[in-house]
């Protein structure tokens, strides 16, 4: 994912692209990791999507009967 965060305008990869150039790589990498499992389990237990455009997680979408 950090090889490709210079060619994507969502919000994830400004932000990767910005730690890349701040600190050494494979510091980055585990940061990013860190970010991708944080993301994971916040999508788990809240059942809410993950929005990538926002780099939040989505509202629910409304259920209709």
């Amino acid at each position: 994912m950090m090889r490709w965060v210079e060619k994507k305008d969502d919000a994830l990869s400004h932000w990767a692209r910005d730690l890349k150039q701040r600190r050494h790589a494979n510091v980055a990498v585990v940061a990013m990791a860190n970010k991708l499992v944080r993301i994971a389990w916040a999508v788990m237990t809240t059942g809410k999507a993950f929005d990538a455009e926002r780099g939040a997680l989505a509202k629910p979408a409304a259920v209709t009967a």
